[in-house]
């Protein structure tokens, strides 16, 4: 064994140049890999073992002098401009809290028994004078029920003929035993609480009810049919909107050749101000998915920097917008490697956000967010910008440091974007929380059966999410609509999207 490694080691030796710059070079390669795989296995291990916050503790940025003197400086100026910080309301809990007063209340009286009603002083019967109420929170588990539709017909008792029934009112599906409440719960079970439909069939059969897992996914293929018209109008309305959040994750297919093969799809997330979402599925990650979603739009696009979308602002009159917090996570993912250059940044991102966060709390008009940004958050990217022209000369742009710095250099423009208007978000935050849904999905029920079965996934998702986004019950909606939607008239389609629906039932 150790001669065939000694073999191999002189058979190495022999293949390297005699030429000392050629070496050097060859030294720099290697050299780079290896702060590529440090900074790897950094990441790697802080996704297994580490925290997940990007938060930066203020204790840990002052071992940084230059933080130091930054945080003298943001010192300073609250003392010459002081405000109010707001921070979370003291809270008095008097007790736990009051039950809803909407549910249901099953009154048990509790009286006392007949002989301890006898005053024992003076015999005199004991005379009720108040009532101490104590309130238990109970539970029913979900139960079936069959609504029974009963018509009577009608003839004429003369010659028996012209005989007449009622019509049954609309049904989401006419032949078939599911109502409109249960496949409104099926569709919230899987795609807002995440439940297979191989559990739901087990939860079913606790209640006596057994309903095949192939039953309840040719029924989800009907909802997204009735749903779908929803979805396509929803399409419309975005690509009318000043802004577009959009990103993608993959999500797992069975193929439907004889091998049953595993690959990775594509759901991609579309989402304008006003509470419209929709997902698309793509069998790629290429960029002809959100160049064909979004096609002629001319408003603001934000996303990462995924270069599938780089044909798009190409080609098109959009303009891109960059995700900070994206940014931002680069640096905060290099502490471990490079501790001074990554606090120092992740400290100056957060300044950015705290500008962000003071904003919200004053419940800022467009007028305030505009000359706020202008002139604080503007500052700031100002000191930025310096600082990564100085560290790109200084780091390794294989180390994660010098990735950092890499990305937030080619993206500067857009993430320097949304300071010109105060209809733009710092970052994509909101398709990120929006597309977390397929991703704790996906880890459920592990693959979609097929392109046909993940198409009609990113159909009932984009319900789901529009509802999610306009805190609307997806169950209460859903069982709503689908009584309605085969007969709603078309030219009122817009009654019917998640984002009209609450004032359409008040």
């Amino acid at each position: 064994m150790s001669s065939d490694t000694k073999i191999t080691s002189q058979s190495s030796s022999n293949d390297l140049p005699n030429d000392t710059a050629a070496l050097k070079e060859m030294v720099v390669t290697l050299l780079a890999q290896i702060d590529d795989m440090s900074g790897q296995l950094h990441y790697l291990k802080r996704q297994l073992f580490g925290k997940k916050s990007e938060k930066l503790n203020p204790n840990q940025r002052l071992l940084f002098e230059s933080l130091y003197e930054e945080l003298q400086e943001q010192q300073e100026e609250q003392t010459h401009n002081p405000k109010i910080i707001k921070g979370k309301k003291d809270r008095k809990h008097n007790g736990r809290n009051e039950l809803p007063k909407h549910l249901p209340r099953e009154i048990v009286e509790i009286d006392l028994p007949d002989s301890q009603k006898q005053c024992s002083k003076c015999d005199t019967i004991k005379e009720s004078f108040d009532t101490e109420v104590t309130e238990k929170l109970e539970f029913t588990p979900a139960c079936f029920y069959v609504k029974r539709y009963e018509r009577r017909k009608y003839s004429c008792p003369q010659c028996h003929k012209e005989i007449e029934i009622a019509q049954l009112p609309p049904m989401a599906i006419d032949k078939g035993i599911a109502g409109e409440s249960l496949l409104a719960h099926i569709a919230t079970s899987k795609y807002c609480d995440h439940v297979p439909l191989s559990r739901l069939q087990t939860i079913f059969r606790r209640g006596d009810v057994e309903i095949a897992t192939s039953s309840m996914s040719d029924w989800m293929g009907k909802l997204s049919d009735l749903f779908e018209p929803l979805v396509k109008r929803m399409h419309e309305i975005i690509l009318t909107s000043d802004v577009i959040f959009t990103d993608d994750t993959k999500i797992p297919v069975k193929t439907n050749t004889r091998a049953k093969k595993i690959y990775n799809g594509y759901l991609w997330v579309y989402i304008d101000p006003n509470g419209h979402v929709i997902f698309d599925f793509t069998p790629t990650r290429s960029r002809h998915g959100p160049i064909a979603m979004m096609k002629d739009y001319t408003g603001y696009v934000q996303a990462d920097a995924y270069s599938g979308y780089d044909e798009f602002f190409r080609t098109s009159e959009a303009t891109e917008v960059g995700c900070n917090a994206h940014a931002r996570r680069k640096f905060d993912q290099a502490l471990e490697s490079d501790p001074a250059r990554g606090a120092r940044m992740v400290g100056l991102w957060n300044r950015l956000y705290d500008v962000e966060r003071d904003l919200k709390d004053e419940n800022a008009s467009h007028e305030d967010i505009l000359q706020a940004r202008q002139t604080k958050s503007k500052a700031i990217l100002d000191m930025i910008k310096p600082i990564l022209d100085r560290y790109q000369l200084e780091v390794l742009p294989k180390t994660p440091i010098g990735k950092a710095v890499t990305y937030a250099l080619n993206q500067w423009q857009a993430l320097c974007e949304y300071i010109n208007n105060p209809i733009l978000s710092i970052d994509n935050n909101l398709s990120e929380r929006t597309i977390r849904m397929v991703v704790i999905g996906r880890k459920n029920y592990l693959f979609a059966g097929s392109e046909a079965g993940a198409k009609r996934a990113a159909i009932i998702y984009s319900m789901v999410a529009s509802c999610k986004l306009n805190n609307i019950d997806p169950f209460a909606y859903m069982n709503d609509v689908l009584k309605r939607v085969s007969i709603h008239p078309a030219s009122q389609i817009d009654d019917l999207l998640p984002a009209n629906w609450q004032p359409l039932i008040q």
